[in-house]
């Protein structure tokens, strides 16, 4: 059983930044790939930057790219979102996910994670 627990979440203006972390337990956390995703009220969940294990590829959709950016430190079992230039539509409940299988995955897929966070809310004022 991995168990999330996500922190870093919070009010700020736009063009500001935050810093999500995603510390995770049980298993070996650098086999991992794992995921942020966001889901604002009234729209669907939607993904924000992924980072493989073993070989740390980084996956990022348009919307954020070159704005966000995912790190991990295996020694630490953590998982960062380093945010920049928050607009007011990032403004969401973001949660982090694990793929504890390693191997071939859909990053951008939720169905691809097994376990999911509790959530921490971004709230970015214009």
């Amino acid at each position: 059983q991995v168990q999330l627990v996500e922190s870093g979440g919070g009010l700020v203006q736009a063009g500001g930044s935050l810093r999500l972390s995603c510390t995770a337990s049980g298993g070996t956390f650098r086999n991992y790939h794992m995921g942020w995703f966001r889901q604002a009220p009234g729209k669907e969940r939607e993904f924000v930057a992924a980072v493989s294990g073993s070989s740390g590829t980084t996956y990022y959709p348009d919307s954020v790219k070159g704005r966000f950016t995912i790190s991990r430190d295996n020694a630490k079992n953590t998982v960062y979102l380093q945010m920049n230039s928050l607009k007011p539509e990032d403004t969401a409940v973001y949660y982090c996910a694990a793929d504890p299988r390693g191997g071939s995955y859909e990053p951008s897929r939720g169905g691809a994670y097994d376990y999911w966070g509790q959530g921490t809310q971004v709230t970015v004022s214009s």
